[in-house]
Parts: structure tokens; sequence; C-alpha cells
């Protein structure tokens, strides 16, 4: 998985595989999710990403796996 911030375009992306984007679908203004074209999620596109998410937040990235 990657995360890439871009802060001059203010969007987080999280893209989760590296299979080719087939189609996307703005969940809610500004969450678009990507998918492959076996309908598998593939990425994750969060716009204005510093007004939805704490500046605090996007300083460290922490992953837990159970």
């Amino acid at each position: 998985m990657k995360v890439i911030i871009d802060k001059e375009a203010d969007v987080l992306y999280m893209r989760i595989s590296d299979t080719r984007i087939h189609d996307s679908e703005e969940i809610k203004p500004g969450i678009i999710l990507d998918y492959d074209d076996q309908n598998n999620l593939v990425g994750i596109e969060i716009l204005r990403v510093s007004e939805r998410v704490p500046s605090a937040s996007l300083k460290t990235v922490m992953i837990e796996s159970a």
C-alpha cells in the first residue's frame, strides 16, 4: 500500500493495489474510490484533506496488523 499526501493539491491518496484502475466512484463530495475491472477497491482519494483531517494526523502513519 502507498500513501501519498500532496500538500499543494491538498489531496491524500491511498493506493491499495497496483492493479489498473477501471472505474471510480465519488461516494461523498471529495471522497473518491477507485476500482479495478473485477470491482475490487484499489485506491482511495480524499480531496481538500486539510479541511477533513487534523494536520497532526497527517504527519505520521501508523500501520497495525493483527
